[in-house]
């Protein structure tokens, strides 16, 4: 249907997963090595929640054009007795969104303290929080929740 979107989706995620993965070693590193929060520490900060903002926009556009999503909700009584209908037309697009208002809170009360400290403890604890609601929403292959191919062809 959108071949391009898709793809570049399929590229964002692993981007959200690699940007966020890296932003919270580097945050836990700083709150325990009582480093100095600098300008790279900010960038990382507001780059993860930029690219996992851009992440939510595209995956509420293909989840909104899906036909899955669709027959989801056009059966909803038929659709939730099935794992995989439930999956992916509710727990999935709830736990992302969750996870994506995590990263924004985690960056937004950053931005606004003022002690290292407490900016790197922002980050690394709503950015935990966020990576396990991501992990847990991920379909992975070997997940018993739902099964997508790492990366997929179109």
């Amino acid at each position: 249907m959108y071949p391009y979107l898709l793809f570049f989706h399929s590229l964002v995620r692993w981007l959200v997963l690699l940007s966020v993965v890296y932003a919270l070693v580097r945050s836990a590193r700083g709150w325990a090595g009582r480093r100095k929060f600098t300008a790279a520490d900010n960038t990382v900060r507001h780059v993860s929640a930029t690219i996992a903002h851009i992440q939510l926009f595209l995956g509420y556009v293909l989840y909104f054009n899906s036909p899955l999503i669709a027959y989801f909700r056009a059966h909803y009584h038929e659709a939730v007795q099935h794992f995989e209908f439930l999956f992916f037309g509710l727990v999935h697009i709830a736990l992302m969104t969750l996870a994506i208002i995590c990263i924004t809170i985690g960056a937004s009360v950053a931005k606004r303290q003022e002690a290292a400290a407490n900016k790197f403890r922002s980050i690394t604890l709503w950015y935990a929080l966020a990576l396990l609601l991501i992990l847990i929403a991920i379909p992975w292959p070997f997940s018993p929740l739902a099964h997508r191919p790492y990366i997929r062809t179109f």
